[in-house]
């Protein structure tokens, strides 16, 4: 009789455990998703940037040598 209210007893103990963690887990997505949620990552920039990469500025015979050298 002693060794089932011990078995329960650790069932329940490890059941607590187990939906503590994934109460945690759940609640701690949610704050990570409602922080991120309104980060704009497509906004122009606010600070004095500069386009380094155009790709009009070549001819298409230099783009295609560079292709072949670099096997890009």
């Amino acid at each position: 009789m002693k060794s089932i209210f011990y078995l329960l007893k650790d069932t329940l103990k490890i059941f607590i455990v187990f939906t503590c963690c994934t109460l945690l887990f759940y609640f701690g997505l949610r704050a990570i998703h409602t922080e991120y949620e309104d980060y704009r990552r497509y906004d122009p920039p606010k600070s004095n940037a500069v386009k380094v990469f155009n790709p009009n500025s070549q001819d298409l015979v230099d783009r295609l040598s560079l292709f072949f050298r670099l096997g890009e």
